[in-house]
């Protein structure tokens, strides 16, 4: 049996769906997937990326690969929460802009936080998610 999601953006509430997130998701029956934080490690070792952007697709990447290991996908995620240091207004685009073509027009519930610092100096962003498969 796969959960009925439904990622909701009422009329009584900003709609969000242009800004790429959902103001809510209610799922139910299933079985829930919590993702940790990614960061923009690559299992081959690359460097990490100063930029951003860049730092943004591989952490995407990862979040799916997680998701594909627990048997989901982008659709199943309910919620995320993104943590970017030093958060400027200039860095939504950056962060958005893929966020949502990976949702396809379906994004989950999600807040931003902007942080002061993360695991280690040279990352600039950190997603996790709650997904229900």
């Amino acid at each position: 049996m796969s959960p009925d999601i439904q990622k909701l953006n009422p009329e009584n509430l900003p709609d969000a769906g242009p800004l790429g997130y959902s103001q809510l998701a209610v799922a139910s029956p299933g079985r829930m997937v919590f993702i940790s934080g990614q960061v923009a490690v690559s299992v081959d070792g690359t460097p990490v990326p100063p930029a951003l952007a860049d730092q943004v697709t591989i952490v995407l990447r990862n979040l799916s690969n997680a998701l594909a290991a627990a048997g989901a996908t982008p659709d199943h995620v309910v919620s995320l929460r993104i943590y970017v240091v030093d958060l400027e207004s200039e860095d939504i685009a950056a962060l958005m802009a893929p966020v949502a073509e990976m949702f396809g027009g379906q994004a989950p519930a999600l807040t931003g936080i902007g942080v002061s610092a993360l695991a280690g100096p040279q990352f600039k962003v950190e997603i996790e998610a709650v997904a229900v498969i």
